[in-house]
């Protein structure tokens, strides 16, 4: 396909507007002029349209494939919530920190703290703030509060404990607030090694940070011990509620002895993921954590209305310029009324169900290095196609050629060759059937003709690249750069 520039005709328009008849009011001082018209593409309207259209068309999206990233939860939004987020289209973000301003956003304030109630009531937790613009960034907010907890009890902690199953943020975030990491391995049954762990734990540990279930897709039996042993050295446990909907409706991380958790509502409260943001990573704690949220915090008076409280001496302050991204809010506020409990449970039942379906399908086909029921994603191994010289990454292009975006490949890292799979709730038996039929064929290619995996993908616009020359040898192909 032409690149824009190649398709441009001097002289074409698009649309072509008359002098304006006006007096200018201001001008550009004269180091600020360009002294020549910008390189930009010259077309017609329909060619421009053509264009877009056609390159959009070559995107894999939730809407056009099946999307089985593990870890990543890529599930159907319904549109229905798109229209509820629309409904709010023309409020202004400063409006709520104005003089007087709270008067005139009750509404969204109360979908706002309501919100903040509903997940509160799914997490086991007291308070929620709704600040952070993303899972990450929940997680920086929930190490910030934690190291605020253990400063004003004039504690000196050092350590943040994660294990290696964990997702790679966790680390990551602790590190960033200036905490050195304790990587706990993981033992043969799955979960991070209990022995281990509790060598490991002592009275420098500040937190201990378990992705639940981890990226095994495994659910650890020993956690209410793990958290009694963390709190037994004054030690918070932090949750990383990114795969919640593994679990919603069935178990509380707040029962479960956790002190702190981050929702990634793209993940688990069908809001949009990725380029189809922005996110919104809400963080919740248990009532002792409720001081150190960040400000201004949510209140809701005796009387009924809303209002947002002057900052608190102990709060770890602003995390975001706004109250949240609200949009994101008010889809994941409509989402959970829609569905209610008995629809919540549901949510987690069917992504259970279908991770296993997909296992059982494919053990026979793939190694499995944990052998073991999974929650809401499965990892397997292509150790046994590396023995044909068949990696991962060809059963991943392969994919592509079938028409299914790859799953997760290469992670978790304590997995070799670990392909990541996790098919959610919203597909059909019928979709997952089709993808088990090609994950099939992959493997019984890599057994009798490995070669024809190496070429993958053959039928998309870009076939394969050598992606080490590619990073090396950048070659800059628009004028504009």
């Amino acid at each position: 396909m032409e690149l824009i520039f190649e398709k441009s005709v001097a002289g074409r328009r698009g649309v072509s507007l008359p002098d304006a008849d006006l007096p200018r009011t201001t001008e550009l001082p004269e180091n600020l002029l360009r002294r020549k018209a910008a390189p930009l593409p010259e077309l017609s309207e329909l060619d421009l349209v053509r264009h877009f259209t056609n390159l959009s068309r070559r995107n894999f999206s939730i809407d056009t494939n099946f999307y089985p990233l593990g870890s990543c939860t890529m599930k159907y939004n319904p549109r229905i919530l798109e229209d509820v987020a629309g409904l709010f289209a023309g409020f202004h973000p400063m409006i709520a920190q104005l003089p007087g301003g709270e008067s005139y956003t009750q509404g969204t304030l109360g979908v706002i703290h309501e919100l903040g109630a509903l997940l509160c009531e799914i997490t086991g937790m007291d308070e929620v703030t709704a600040q952070p613009l993303a899972g990450a960034h929940g997680e920086m907010t929930g190490i910030m509060i934690i190291a605020a907890w253990h400063r004003a009890r004039g504690n000196k902690k050092r350590f943040v404990i994660v294990p290696d199953s964990s997702h790679g943020t966790n680390p990551a975030s602790a590190s960033m607030m200036g905490y050195e990491i304790v990587t706990i391995p993981t033992a043969p049954y799955g979960d991070m090694d209990l022995d281990l762990f509790k060598k490991a734990m002592n009275s420098e540990v500040a937190a201990v940070m378990m992705t639940c279930p981890n990226t095994l897709g495994l659910f650890n039996p020993h956690v209410r011990e793990i958290c009694a042993i963390a709190h037994a050295h004054d030690a918070l446990m932090y949750y990383d509620g990114a795969n919640l909907n593994a679990i919603m409706g069935k178990a509380r991380p707040g029962d479960m002895g956790f002190d702190i958790i981050h929702l990634n509502l793209h993940k688990t409260f069908a809001t949009p993921h990725g380029g189809g943001g922005p996110g919104s990573g809400p963080v919740a704690v248990k009532k002792g954590l409720i001081p150190f949220l960040p400000a201004p915090r949510l209140t809701k008076s005796s009387d009924g209305n809303y209002a947002l409280e002057p900052h608190n001496p102990l709060s770890i302050g602003r995390m975001a310029g706004f109250y949240g991204n609200f949009g994101i809010l008010a889809r994941a506020y409509a989402y959970i009324i829609m569905l209610g409990r008995e629809g919540l449970i549901r949510v987690s039942e069917q992504a259970v169900v279908n991770a296993n379906y997909l296992k059982s399908s494919l053990k026979d086909y793939y190694d499995l290095p944990y052998d073991l029921p999974c929650m809401h994603e499965c990892v397997f191994s292509a150790a046994r196609q590396l023995q044909q010289g068949v990696h991962a990454l060809d059963i991943a292009k392969f994919l592509i050629d079938r028409g299914f975006h790859p799953p997760t490949i290469y992670f978790p890292l304590i997995v070799k060759e670990a392909i990541m799979i996790e098919p959610t709730e919203t597909e059909s038996k019928s979709t997952l059937d089709a993808f088990i039929a090609v994950m099939k064929e992959a493997a019984e290619l890599a057994a009798k003709h490995p070669e024809a995996l190496l070429q993958s993908p053959e039928k998309m616009p870009v076939a394969r690249l050598d992606e080490t020359r590619a990073a090396r040898e950048i070659k800059v192909c628009c004028p504009l750069l």
